[in-house]
């Protein structure tokens, strides 16, 4: 799995942060990012589907590996 941050989308609530630390990371002003090139290894594939299921404004897709 691999996931990617449109950061002209996201609002900065970090509801991603909190569900899955490891795989998004927040700027100085709450702003998310990928962690690395976004590839999620299988054991927090749950928190992160968990992740893009809460965005409240859908910053976070899955993409092709």
């Amino acid at each position: 799995m691999k996931v990617k941050v449109n950061a002209a989308v996201c609002d900065g609530f970090g509801t991603c942060a909190g569900h899955a630390p490891d795989a998004f990371e927040l700027d100085d002003w709450g702003y998310a990012a990928e962690t690395g090139d976004g590839t999620v290894p299988p054991e927090d594939e749950a928190k992160v589907r968990r992740a893009i299921a809460d965005c409240p404004v859908h910053a976070i897709v899955e993409v092709a590996p």
